[in-house]
C-alpha cells in the first residue's frame, strides 16, 4: 500500500457521520433484521388518536417498547387494547428518524392466555352491561298472537326454511317478512343492524327474530359486534335472538328482548299452534265460570246470613222509625208553608187596598203643578238678578274709562317715557340727544331731544 492510499483511507475513516446519515443507516438495518417479529409483554399508556392510530408501550420486568398500530391494521384486531393486559404483538421494527426512537409498528394483536375473539367478547359485555343495555326490565314481553313476524337472517341459510316450516306448520295465518342480511364474514354486521332499522320502519311488524344456524366462534362474531347491540337496544319492536345452539351465547342474547336456544325454537316460542289457542282459550272459559260460580255462592252466602242475622231486625225497625220521622217533618212543613202563604196573601191585600185610596197618579200631578211654578219664580229671580248685576257692571265700568290714561291720550294728551321705560314729568330731567319714546292714543313716537331754538330757553 502506498503512503497515498493510506493517506486517503485514515481521511475516510476519520469523517464524521450527519445524524441523519446515521439514524438512515440504523433504520436500515434495524428494519432489515427485524422485519416479521412477535413481542410479549404487558400495554401501558395506551392512547387513540383522533385519526384513529393507536399508541401504546410494551414492557415487562426490565425493558419497555414503543408501540403503533395505524388505522388501516388495528381495524382488523378484534378487541380494545387496555392498559394492563398481557398481549403477543406481531409486526416489525422501526426506527423513527424525527425522536431518533424505534419502535414496533403492529399488524396483530392477541391477548395471551385468552382468544382475541373471547376477550372482545368479554370486553364489550362489560362496557354495555355497565350502560344498562342487558337490564331486565327493559325487556319486553312478546305479543300473544302476532299478525306478521320480521326474520333478519341469510335468505340462503338453512336458519330461514326452518324459521319458515315452523311458522307454517304451526299457524299459518301469521305473515312473514324477510330482511335479507349476511350473517358472517366482513360486513355483516352492518347488514344485521340496517335489516333491523328497516323491520323497524314497519309498522305492521309484531315481532322480530333475528338469528342463523350453528358454527364456529368466528362464524358468529358477528353478533358480538357493538353495532348489532345497538341496533336491537334501539328497536321499538320487541326482538328474539336466535343465533347458532343451545350451547353458543352471543352479545345479541343479552340485549335481545327473549333468547331462543335455535331458529326453530324462536319460530315456536313467538307462534301458538290452532289446538293450543283453542285448548288456552277452553282452559280459561272454565276458569272463568268456575269464579263467577264460586264468587255468586259466597254472594248468597253472605245475602243468607245477613237476613238471618238478628240486627237485620232491628235495622229494619230503625228505617221504619226514620221513615215516619221523615213523613211527620214533611207534613209539619207543609202546614207551615200553608199559614205562611195565607199570611202573605192577607199583607197583600191590605197594601193593595192603601195603594188605591193613596191614588198614586193624582198625587203625581200636583206635584208636577208645584214644580212648574217654583222654575217660574227661579227663572224670574234670576232675570231679575241678572239685570241688576249688569248695570252695575255699568257704572262700573263708565268710571275706570273715565279714570283711564286711554281715555286722557283720546282727548290729544300723550305720555313720555325715558330709555329705561320711565314717565317723563319734567323737560329738564332728559339730556340733549337722548331719545325718547311717546305714547299717543294710537301709536308710538320715538324722538331726540335737540336743543332749543336761540332765544328760547329750556323750561
Amino acid at each position: 500500500m502506498t503512503q497515498l492510499n493510506f493517506l486517503e483511507q485514515l481521511m475516510q475513516e476519520r469523517r464524521a457521520l450527519s445524524v441523519s446519515e446515521l439514524t438512515a443507516r440504523l433504520k436500515t438495518l434495524v428494519e432489515g433484521q427485524f422485519g416479521d417479529v412477535w413481542v410479549e409483554g404487558e400495554i401501558s399508556n395506551f392512547r387513540r388518536h383522533t385519526s384513529g392510530h393507536w399508541y401504546f408501550t410494551l414492557k415487562d420486568d426490565a425493558a419497555m417498547l414503543r408501540c403503533a398500530s395505524f388505522r388501516m391494521q388495528n381495524r382488523l384486531i378484534r378487541f380494545t387494547p387496555e392498559d394492563g393486559l398481557t398481549v403477543r404483538a406481531r409486526g416489525r421494527l422501526s426506527l423513527y428518524e424525527a425522536r431518533g426512537d424505534y419502535q414496533l409498528l403492529v399488524d396483530l394483536l392477541e391477548p395471551v392466555g385468552v382468544g382475541a375473539l373471547q376477550f372482545a367478547f368479554e370486553q364489550l359485555k362489560r362496557k354495555l352491561s355497565a350502560q344498562g343495555l342487558f337490564d331486565p326490565a327493559r325487556k319486553r314481553p312478546l305479543p300473544l298472537l302476532p299478525r306478521r313476524i320480521g326474520v333478519v337472517t341469510s335468505p340462503d341459510g338453512a336458519a330461514v326454511r326452518d324459521i319458515l316450516r315452523v311458522i307454517k306448520r304451526r299457524n299459518q295465518a301469521i305473515s312473514i317478512i324477510i330482511a335479507p342480511a349476511r350473517v358472517q364474514g366482513d360486513g355483516a354486521a352492518a347488514d344485521i343492524a340496517h335489516a333491523i332499522e328497516a323491520l323497524n320502519s314497519r309498522s305492521e311488524v309484531d315481532v322480530i327474530i333475528v338469528g342463523r344456524g350453528g358454527g364456529s366462534t368466528e362464524d358468529l362474531s358477528c353478533f358480538n359486534e357493538e353495532r348489532v347491540a345497538r341496533a336491537i337496544h334501539s328497536s321499538r319492536t320487541p326482538v328474539i335472538s336466535a343465533v347458532g345452539h343451545e350451547t353458543d351465547f352471543t352479545i345479541a342474547d343479552f340485549v335481545a328482548d327473549l333468547r331462543a336456544s335455535t331458529p326453530s325454537a324462536a319460530a315456536e316460542m313467538v307462534t301458538l299452534a290452532r289446538q293450543e289457542i283453542w285448548a288456552r282459550i277452553s282452559r280459561l272459559t272454565t276458569e272463568m265460570a268456575g269464579a263467577f260460580r264460586y264468587r255468586l255462592l259466597r254472594l248468597r252466602n253472605n245475602v243468607s246470613e245477613l237476613e238471618s242475622h238478628r240486627a237485620f231486625g232491628a235495622v229494619e225497625m230503625q228505617i221504619k222509625k226514620a221513615s215516619q220521622r221523615f213523613d211527620d217533618g214533611v207534613f209539619s212543613i207543609e202546614t207551615a208553608l200553608r199559614r205562611e202563604i195565607r199570611k202573605r196573601r192577607g199583607q197583600h191585600n191590605a197594601l193593595a187596598l192603601r195603594l188605591g185610596d193613596a191614588d198614586i197618579r193624582r198625587r203625581m200631578i200636583q206635584q208636577r203643578g208645584k214644580l212648574a211654578v217654583l222654575k217660574a219664580r227661579i227663572r224670574s229671580s234670576q232675570r231679575v238678578w241678572l239685570d241688576e248685576r249688569k248695570e252695575r257692571l255699568s257704572v262700573a265700568a263708565g268710571k275706570l274709562d273715565s279714570l283711564s290714561p286711554l281715555s286722557v291720550l283720546g282727548r290729544g294728551y300723550a305720555i313720555a317715557f325715558d330709555s329705561n321705560g320711565g314717565v317723563i314729568k319734567r323737560a329738564i330731567d332728559v339730556n340733549e340727544g337722548e331719545r325718547v319714546r311717546v305714547r299717543l292714543a294710537e301709536g308710538d313716537l320715538h324722538c331726540i331731544k335737540a336743543e332749543p331754538p336761540e332765544g328760547i330757553e329750556n323750561p
